[in-house]
């Protein structure tokens, strides 16, 4: 796994688009929302500025585009990505809009329920003029969520327009349906997603998100779906499986690595980072798989949205560690 030198001409790796928000999280399982109960937090969170801050964390030059507000929860979010190394200049800080909020509560079956201040937040006010192309065209790849599109109009538009300054300049576009039931409904969600699935290069999402996606209850048909409609890569997470990976030519499955569980909340989105950071290091994609799964699987045993590895080194020596399950 040696490391290859970056593109220079390129300031920067990754950008995304989306929101960032802080995360209340419930210190028990199986406590509904409507329950009186105890809360910890704040921790900062949203999928993209986990996404970005797991990138930056690994050794990518990472930015960000979207917007806090001008309050304590926006500074915490703005000193804890600009303290693992993302890029925040195109971060607004907004005086009209709060910073959003999640509320989450995990049950024992796995589920997890959402109550989210985000569309009338300051996360929502993402528009397709905080796109800057100049600072987009500075990229290598451009990561995308369906939480993001899910937000309001506004954040699909400037999605679309990400997308669409991406294309024109040959840059990767990658996507994590990241379905938000609590946003949207599926149906809607996958409508608004096709546009990105025709022009992405790279779809990672859950076995659900898979399914939800193409249509499919079979996931090996739904992950072919998926590529006929224009990806060359689905990546399909399995929780506790592993991951694997389809391509036109080859599938190709990793293992899982069996840690204790204490913090699911951010692994996909570590996950993507990890998988992101194979791709533009040229891995082959058994190569990124088993690393992808090693940084989601050190994610998991940390309380917080954004306490995945401190660095690719720590992936490696994860992955040294536990070389006998992966192989």
């Amino acid at each position: 796994m040696a490391l290859k030198k970056y593109d220079m001409s390129a300031t920067l790796d990754v950008i995304t688009v989306g929101e960032c928000l802080v995360e209340i999280m419930r210190d028990k399982r199986d406590i509904p929302h409507y329950v009186s109960a105890i809360y910890l937090g704040p921790y900062p969170s949203g999928a993209p500025a986990i996404f970005v801050d797991a990138c930056a964390r690994l050794g990518l030059r990472s930015g960000m585009i979207g917007t806090v507000g001008k309050d304590d929860f926006g500074k915490m979010l703005l000193d804890r990505l600009s303290m693992d190394g993302v890029d925040i200049s195109h971060v607004k800080i907004s005086e009209e809009y709060t910073t959003g909020v999640a509320f989450v509560t995990y049950f024992s079956s796995g589920q997890r329920q959402f109550i989210y201040h985000i569309k009338h937040a300051a996360a929502g006010q993402i528009f397709p003029e905080d796109i800057d192309p100049g600072y987009l065209k500075s990229c290598r790849l451009l990561h995308i969520m369906g939480s993001t599109l899910s937000i309001n109009d506004n954040c699909k538009r400037a999605c679309y327009k990400a997308v669409e300054i991406a294309k024109e300049r040959g840059i990767t576009i990658t996507f994590d349906p990241n379905l938000r039931p609590e946003l949207l409904d599926v149906a809607t969600i996958r409508g608004i997603s096709y546009p990105i699935l025709d022009v992405a290069k790279v779809v990672i999402s859950s076995e659900s998100e898979t399914k939800a996606l193409s249509g499919h209850d079979d996931l090996i048909a739904a992950g072919r779906k998926i590529l006929e409609l224009g990806p060359e890569i689905v990546v399909i997470k399995l929780g506790g499986r592993g991951s694997m990976v389809m391509t036109r030519d080859e599938m190709v499955m990793a293992p899982a690595i069996k840690v204790e569980e204490i913090d699911p909340t951010g692994a996909g989105d570590v996950y993507d980072a990890a998988f992101v950071f194979g791709l533009l290091n040229n891995w082959s994609l058994k190569e990124i798989l088993r690393f992808a799964n090693a940084a989601g699987a050190i994610k998991v045993t940390r309380f917080g949205p954004m306490e995945g590895p401190s660095s690719y080194e720590e992936v490696k020596a994860f992955l040294r560690e536990h070389e006998e399950e992966i192989i």
